[in-house]
């Protein structure tokens, strides 16, 4: 129907809504509106983390199913305030806080506050780092943060990279350049040169350790080249990749016709935090012809460290590394980074379009970011890092990432001295995994399987408490109990709490529900 076709009261009523709607666009026009607006949504936080002694409530799904799935999406409230309101109703009351010192389960940090401040500044603004005509100085600030973390990381004069969504995308784009450099390779070959890339696909192969985190496996399947592409390394006793099982497994590829196409080593497991030898895992990338990559999602904060730089090194032997803001870094979601040593490997994941990024404008060297990226519109996230390095200095980032790590190590030897539980290693950065496995009267420890079942329990119990958020993993197939710890305002104090009721839970459920 054609707007003249419309009945006068209704096209009235129209332009009437889209008037009206034009007061909620951001502009100068609604500055001061802007500004009273967001001032409400802030206060709203402030206030509730103000009221709020728990970092859960103990909610349940379908309780929170019911309460989100009754708001009547078509009918819009009358302001901001009755919006904030019902928000609290399906959002702040229940949200999961990991500012709270009782927070201690997933990789994930409290923030900063001139984080905070980027966050607004970035959100109102808008840019999108793709081209240069939509992000001018967001385009050159952001170049700058990539710049300092490849001198953190010593990575050498040609390095360069991106800001990505997160350490599983950065991931993914190291492997996806790794992957097209070794086809290129492949290509040399006059037997090959004119194969499609399924066929060249086929015998590539990316080696990492079994304790490496899960985007590796999840990559190589998007990359077309299945799970089963990556060989599990074994680890030694600190759960750090065994260089001797991966010169073996390399060898043993070469001999099979198999093209060693990435070595993937990881600083700071999920689980133990450990960083993989990286220099010995580097000597043999090389002498095998392998991208070598380093995912330092959990790690990387080490950079700023004062005091554990050192558990870095060999990291500047990387042709790739992953480092995630959001979590050591103590940035809000989401920031990371794909760093590469030599820019020129960007060049296997760009993608010329004529209406957004020719290639005369790259021949003119206009700075679009998209060139290097996999993603085509992206958050101005690295104002956030920018922001906190001006107001706060990487120093003393680097000092509560310290905190964190002291904390654990004292954390686990309370653990190590304590009968009712078994830590499985020693902490290396800031993530203990234990379980509770207390003697009983025969001074036996509890079995293996009822061990496995009780420490499933206690973490559930626990989470539906509210009192405390603890994780979970396994270890050689047994279910243990973790605790990630990134707040540099825990104190000990606060720790022995977790691991108090995590024992009081533990021995009221093995009264009542566990069979020895």
């Amino acid at each position: 129907m054609l707007t003249e076709d419309l009945p006068a009261n209704d096209f009235g009523s129209r332009v009437e809504l889209a008037l009206s709607a034009t007061n909620h666009l951001f502009n100068a026009r609604n500055s001061a509106r802007y500004v009273a607006q967001v001032l409400q949504g802030v206060t709203a936080v402030a206030t509730k983390l103000e009221r709020t002694s728990r970092p859960f409530t103990g909610v349940e799904p379908a309780e929170m199913l019911e309460r989100v799935g009754a708001v009547d999406l078509e009918t819009p409230l009358p302001d901001t305030a009755a919006a904030l309101q019902e928000l609290e109703e399906v959002y702040l009351r229940d949200a999961v806080y990991f500012h709270d010192p009782k927070y201690a389960a997933h990789l994930n940090c409290p923030v900063v506050i001139p984080a905070l401040v980027g966050e607004a500044v970035l959100s109102a603004v808008n840019s999108s780092l793709d081209t240069w005509d939509q992000s001018v100085g967001a385009t050159m600030i952001e170049r700058r943060l990539i710049e300092w973390a490849a001198q953190k990381l010593h990575l050498g004069g040609s390095a360069d990279g991106i800001f990505t969504s997160g350490g599983s995308q950065s991931n993914l784009q190291a492997l996806l350049i790794a992957r097209n450099h070794a086809v290129a390779s492949l290509r040399q070959d006059p037997t090959r040169g004119g194969l499609r890339l399924p066929a060249l696909l086929e015998n590539l192969r990316i080696f990492t350790s079994e304790d490496s985190h899960f985007s590796i496996r999840k990559s190589a399947s998007i990359l077309g080249l299945g799970f089963d592409a990556v060989v599990l390394i074994p680890c030694t006793a600190d759960h750090r990749m065994d260089p001797a099982a991966l010169a073996a497994a390399l060898a043993e590829a070469q001999q099979t016709g198999l093209t060693a196409m990435a070595v993937v080593a990881t600083a700071g497991t999920t689980d133990f935090g450990a960083v993989d030898p990286l220099a010995d895992l580097a000597a043999l990338a090389r002498a095998h012809g392998a991208w070598f990559h380093v995912d330092a999602a959990y790690g990387g904060g080490l950079m700023v460290s004062g005091r554990y730089q050192h558990l870095l090194d060999g990291t500047h032997l990387a042709d790739s590394v992953t480092v995630d803001f959001h979590k050591t870094f103590f940035q809000p979601v989401s920031s990371s980074a794909l760093l590469v040593r030599e820019s020129a490997m960007l060049r296997h994941i760009t993608y010329y379009a004529e209406y957004l990024n020719p290639e005369s404008a790259a021949l003119a060297e206009i700075p679009n970011q998209v060139d290097k990226s996999i993603q085509t519109t992206r958050r101005f996230d690295a104002l956030k890092l920018w922001l906190t390095l001006r107001i706060m200095g990487a120093d003393a980032i680097g000092a509560l990432f310290d905190e964190a790590i002291d904390l654990a190590a004292r954390v686990g030897a309370l653990l190590a001295a304590d009968d009712d539980f078994e830590l499985a290693a020693p902490p290396q950065l800031s993530t203990l995994v234990f379980r509770y496995r207390p003697l009983l009267e025969g001074r036996e420890r509890l079995s293996e399987d009822a061990a496995d079942t009780l420490n499933q329990s206690i973490r559930a119990a626990v989470f539906a408490s509210g009192e405390a958020v603890v994780a979970g993993t396994k270890v050689t197939g047994r279910h243990y109990l973790k605790l990630t710890l990134l707040n540099a305002e825990a104190t000990l104090q606060d720790i022995a709490g977790i691991i108090g009721l995590l024992r009081r839970t533990g021995a009221g459920l093995l009264q009542s529900e566990v069979p020895a």
